[in-house]
């Protein structure tokens, strides 16, 4: 079953109502989603972006959108609050998407993509990068790295972003196009403080709102507001290689407003977590591996 899409005045899109649709067949790599905790926190309930830490297996981190705190927040795998981690200097325009992946040195850092525009009227987006810290406290803005981003032939919404632990590469997914498409940040973006997206790929489904890679670069989500995509990665291939194979689909119950998915520090399940919508709390909810 599918369902009918509606758009809101904030420029998202909520699910509406269940029609049948074709290809709506569910491969078993994983099985049902399981609840594993509510958010109460009113300041968390428009969370766009969720990943699992690379250093501490029970963390997760995710952020709000427009208009939010310009923090990451830490959760348990339960959804219980550790703190968060106040990102020094910058604003929230509209952080999308999360990842975590190496940086410089190798060392593991934390990516805050600032790729949402619904109106598609901001000439450049931005990414923010810092080292994953042990201590749960605020991150100056001496130690947060960032380059800003143009697509080429202009503008667009973005709210998917990937990192390649094993490459170390950066992309981003657009979001409204008919055919959505994956774009590759220059290796030296990051040293340049500015870069131009490189096109590679356009994907047969649309409304791409979330991603991400597993820990170890064998497996790669992406998630619409109605589906789950996934992608296994030989060893030999590229990550632009395996999402050029056709995706497998993945169980997924639709949520209010789901945005936010990510692995678990294994890679043995998949979390995902909806913004509130219609009275409905924030449920964190996780897929296991059969």
């Amino acid at each position: 079953l599918g369902l009918v899409l509606q758009s809101c005045a904030d420029g998202n899109t909520q699910v509406q109502g269940r029609q049948p649709t074709e290809n709506s067949k569910i491969d078993s790599v994983f099985l049902a989603g399981i609840p594993q905790g509510k958010l109460t926190n009113p300041l968390l309930e428009e969370v766009s972006g969720l990943v699992a830490s690379h250093r501490y297996p029970n963390r997760l981190y995710v952020h709000t959108d427009s208009g939010g705190e310009a923090a990451v927040y830490v959760l348990d795998t339960l959804g219980n609050e550790l703190g968060k981690l106040v990102l020094s200097g910058l604003s929230n325009r509209d952080w999308e998407d999360i990842a975590v992946g190496p940086g410089p040195n190798g060392s593991s850092y934390i990516y805050v993509a600032e790729i949402g525009d619904n109106e598609a009227k901001h000439e450049e987006t931005s990414l923010y990068r810092f080292a994953e810290p042990e201590l749960l406290q605020a991150i100056p803005s001496d130690a947060i790295d960032q380059v800003k981003l143009q697509f080429p032939g202009g503008p667009k919404d973005a709210e998917t972003f990937l990192v390649d632990p094993v490459s170390g590469d950066l992309f981003l997914v657009s979001k409204r196009d008919t055919k959505n498409t994956l774009y590759r940040v220059p290796a030296d973006g990051f040293e340049k403080g500015k870069a131009v997206l490189e096109k590679l790929h356009s994907f047969d489904f649309t409304s791409s709102v979330g991603g991400d890679v597993s820990r170890d670069g064998s497996q790669v989500l992406i998630k619409t507001y109605l589906a789950v995509f996934y992608w296994k990665r030989t060893e030999k291939q590229s990550l632009v290689e395996a999402l050029q194979a056709a995706p497998i689909r993945l169980p997924y119950l639709p949520e209010p407003q789901g945005e936010a998915i990510g692995f678990n520090f294994k890679g043995n399940a998949y979390f995902t977590l909806s913004e509130k919508r219609n009275g409905i709390i924030p449920t964190l909810y996780r897929y296991p591996k059969k």
